[in-house]
């Protein structure tokens, strides 16, 4: 692929705090992307979401999706509204639907902790965490999610949802894990991938992991390993420096992606990308937040390490190395910040709110 110098962003706010942290969030884009020169980035941002579906009855515009689609990159902030509902009790997710109509099937969750803050774990090792959890995005138990049946009546009334694994998810996935482990090992990371699974009760799960273990001996430099969920859970709590890439089915992965963000002090603090063959979509890993909209207490960090995450994502791609030292700057300035500054979000029991973290971060940025 050629290199290409620049590049369109859909933007979506979305719902509650969504609309605070995405202007500063596009500021610092363009401060990272000015700094290293050679290179633009736009934006042009959509109204979708909860609040848009209660307005309107829609709650992804097509004129959206077709930006979307054609543009390079997605940077979403969050969806949803507890109160505002689907005829049928379901959250407004357009965020789900985008995975769905753009396959995005690799959902990427990185776990790294920042300096200086009180993290749950006592071990000095928790303090210094930096593994990534995969999970696939499109199938799994969430292939049901408009698929929900209710069946016979009274006593015997009982309700469905099915699991989807197939070959070509699991093949795909598990490649995209092997891949950024080989990165990660160029790096100095143990070049080592974990299936999560509970291959030892249903036999999806088995299918899953005999499709592991197949592409695993196409990658024989990089060590594969299992692990049953509910051991996972208990080692991610117990030693998550062990880990370096897990990859696991889509429901798993959501459960296990949230312990991931408590090891970092909150989702506050963790980012996120859901990638496929030639879209992906970045966004913070919280919610909307409703209870403290206009109040200045949301932490934009989650939202500044996905939009790195974005533009490592587009260098990677298009071959530009100007991004990928953009990001750098990103992540850099974000962790100078926390380190220096000694920010302390709301969330983490502090008083730092998104002017104070945007402040400091900026700060960094300049004297990089």
């Amino acid at each position: 692929m050629s290199e290409k110098n620049t590049f369109e962003i859909t933007i979506l706010p979305g719902d509650g705090i969504g609309v605070e942290i995405t202007p500063p969030t596009l500021d610092l884009i363009t401060a990272a992307v000015q700094k290293v020169g050679g290179v633009e980035v736009t934006f042009k941002s959509f109204d979708a979401g909860a609040k848009y579906y209660q307005d309107t009855g829609i709650a992804l515009p097509e004129e959206a999706l077709n930006h979307a689609q054609e543009s390079d990159a997605i940077l979403l902030a969050c969806m949803g509204m507890p109160s505002i509902r689907y005829p049928d009790g379901r959250e407004i997710a357009p965020q789900l639907e985008l995975r769905e109509k753009l396959d995005l099937f690799a959902g990427v969750r990185p776990v790294k902790t920042m300096p200086g803050l009180p993290l749950p774990l006592e071990d000095p090792r928790g303090k210094a965490l930096d593994f990534i959890l995969i999970r696939e995005s499109t199938e799994g138990l969430f292939a049901s999610r408009e698929k929900f049946t209710i069946e016979s009546e009274g006593e015997n009334e009982f309700a469905t949802d099915t699991q989807v694994i197939s070959r070509r998810g699991c093949e795909r996935l598990f490649n995209f894990a092997f891949n950024m482990a080989h990165q990660r090992k160029s790096q100095g990371y143990k070049g080592r991938v974990t299936c999560v699974d509970k291959a030892n009760v249903l036999g999806s799960f088995y299918y899953m992991r005999q499709i592991f273990d197949q592409v695993a001996e196409e990658h024989t430099d990089i060590e594969a390993d299992h692990v049953y969920v509910d051991a996972a859970a208990l080692q991610l709590v117990r030693q998550p420096w062990a880990f370096d890439v897990m990859v696991t089915e889509n429901m798993f992965g959501d459960i296990l992606s949230d312990l991931g963000a408590g090891l970092m002090g909150g989702m506050g603090m963790a980012p996120s990308a859901d990638i496929g063959q030639k879209h992906a979509v970045f966004q913070p890993c919280h919610g909307s937040a409703p209870d403290i909209v206009g109040e200045g207490k949301a932490n934009p960090t989650a939202m500044f390490l996905s939009a790195a995450m974005m533009l490592n994502w587009l260098g990677l791609q298009h071959q530009n190395q100007k991004l990928v030292e953009a990001a750098a700057l990103i992540d850099k300035a974000v962790e100078a910040a926390y380190s220096d500054a000694q920010l302390l979000p709301f969330e983490l029991g502090g008083s730092d709110g998104t002017e104070e973290i945007t402040q400091q971060v900026f700060s960094r940025l300049q004297s990089l």
